[in-house]
C-alpha cells in the first residue's frame, strides 16, 4: 500500500524504548463501535468492517505508523479490524500497542496472569502477527489490597523476555471506570499519588496520557516531566477532547447516543457542558484559525509539543475523518499562540470544576443510558 504524497508527518522516539513512530497515531478505540463492559457502556457509535478498514487504510496513506487498540474495544472487534491492515502492509511498516485489564471474562480479575496470557494470546491472534510493540497495564485496580500487582508485572516482564511484548506501556493517572462511577468524589484517593507508587513498581518504557487543551495544566506537566527524567515514551490520548475541541457539539445541535457509546454517560456531551465548551470554542477560533482544520492542528500542536518522546494518538470513524485528522497538522504554531489556547480553554475547564456535579464526568449509574 502506498503513501499519499505530500509533506511526511514527523517522526518521534518513543524514549529509551528506540521505538519510532510517526508523531501522530492510530487511536483504534472508536473502530470497536458500540459495546458494554462492567455493565456500563464502553464504546462508540456503530461502524461497519469496510468502513473501519477504508479508515485505517487512509491513515497508513497519510503516514501513520503507530497504531493502538486494546482487547476491550469491541471485545476484540477493534483488534479484528485493525488485522484487516497489518496484513496488507510489512510488519515492520507499523507499530502495534494493545492493552490488558479492562476485560475480565471469567477470571477472577483483569490482572490474574493466566488471564493475561490469555489475553495476549487472543489480541496476537486477533492482529494476525507474532508480537506487540508495546503491551500496556490499562488500568490501576489491582484488587483488594493489590493482590494482582506482583503477578500483573512479573507477567508482563515474562512476555518481554519470550518476545511477545518489545516494550512495557503503563496508563497515567487513572480512575477505574466503576470507581468513577460508584464512588463520590470526596472519597476517592489521589490518583496521582497512586500513579507514582506504582510507576515505581512497573517501571514502565512508556506512558499512556490523557492530555489536550481541557486538560489542568499543571497535572500535565508533573507526568510528562516525570516521563522524560525516567526517558520514557509517552502515547497522548483523546487530543481532541473526543471531539469536543473541534466544535462538533453546539448548543442546539445535540446529538443521540444510542446503546454501548460511552458519551451517552458523559455529562461533558450533554447540552450544558456542551455549551460552555462551545463557547470556549469560539474564542478559540479567534486564536488558531476559523476552520475545523484550524482547530485540530492546534489541539494537535498543543499536545506535541508538550515532550520530544512524545506521539498523539488521533480517533476517527471514516476515511474522510481520517484525511483531516493526519493531513492537517502542518508546521507548529508559535510557542505564544500555544500558550493563549492554552489560557482560553484552562478558563473553560475552570468553569466546568466550579459547576461540579452539573458537569462532572461522569452519569450516576440510575441515569445511564442504556
Amino acid at each position: 500500500m502506498n503513501r499519499m504524497p505530500g509533506e511526511p508527518l514527523p517522526q518521534r522516539t518513543l524514549g529509551r524504548t528506540g521505538i519510532k513512530v510517526s508523531a501522530l497515531g492510530a487511536g483504534c478505540w472508536p473502530l470497536g463501535g458500540p459495546d458494554e463492559n462492567l455493565g456500563m457502556p464502553m464504546g462508540w457509535s456503530e461502524i461497519d468492517d469496510s468502513t473501519a478498514l477504508a479508515a485505517l487504510e487512509r491513515a497508513f496513506q497519510r503516514g501513520v505508523t503507530l497504531f493502538d487498540t486494546a482487547d476491550v474495544y469491541g471485545h476484540g472487534r477493534s483488534e479484528r479490524r485493525l488485522a484487516g491492515l497489518v496484513a496488507q502492509v510489512p510488519r515492520g511498516d507499523v507499530v502495534l500497542t494493545s492493552k490488558v485489564g479492562y476485560f475480565a471474562g471469567t477470571a477472577a480479575h483483569g490482572y490474574d496472569p493466566r488471564h493475561m496470557r490469555r489475553q495476549l494470546e487472543q489480541t496476537l491472534q486477533n492482529l494476525g502477527v507474532d508480537f506487540l510493540d508495546i503491551y500496556f497495564l490499562h488500568h490501576q485496580d489491582f484488587g483488594p489490597d493489590d493482590r494482582y500487582l506482583e503477578g500483573a508485572v512479573l507477567a508482563m516482564h515474562g512476555f518481554q523476555a519470550e518476545g511477545l511484548v518489545r516494550a512495557i506501556g503503563m496508563r497515567g493517572p487513572h480512575r477505574f471506570a466503576l470507581d468513577r462511577l460508584t464512588t463520590t468524589p470526596r472519597l476517592r484517593g489521589d490518583k496521582i499519588a497512586r500513579f507514582c507508587g506504582l510507576f515505581d513498581v512497573v517501571n514502565p518504557e512508556v506512558l499512556a496520557v490523557r492530555d489536550n487543551l481541557l486538560t489542568p495544566a499543571d497535572r500535565s506537566a508533573g507526568i510528562f516531566a516525570l516521563a522524560d527524567a525516567h526517558d520514557c515514551g509517552v502515547l497522548v490520548n483523546k487530543p481532541l477532547g473526543q471531539g469536543l475541541l473541534t466544535g462538533s457539539y453546539r448548543p442546539g445541535n445535540g446529538r443521540l447516543f444510542g446503546w454501548g457509546d460511552h458519551r451517552s454517560r458523559k455529562r461533558w456531551f450533554g447540552p450544558e457542558a456542551a455549551a460552555v465548551i462551545s463557547a470556549g470554542v469560539d474564542e478559540l477560533r479567534e486564536v488558531a484559525g476559523t476552520t475545523t482544520a484550524d482547530l485540530i492542528r492546534i489541539a494537535l500542536w498543543s499536545c506535541l509539543s508538550r515532550s520530544t518522546h512524545a506521539a498523539v494518538l488521533v480517533g476517527f470513524t471514516s476515511a474522510d475523518q481520517a484525511d483531516m485528522n493526519f493531513g492537517c497538522l502542518g508546521e507548529p504554531p508559535d510557542a505564544v499562540t500555544i500558550a493563549a489556547a492554552r489560557a482560553i480553554m484552562s478558563r473553560v475547564q475552570t468553569m466546568l470544576d466550579a459547576r461540579g456535579e452539573v458537569f462532572a464526568d461522569e452519569l450516576p449509574q440510575t441515569e445511564t443510558a442504556r
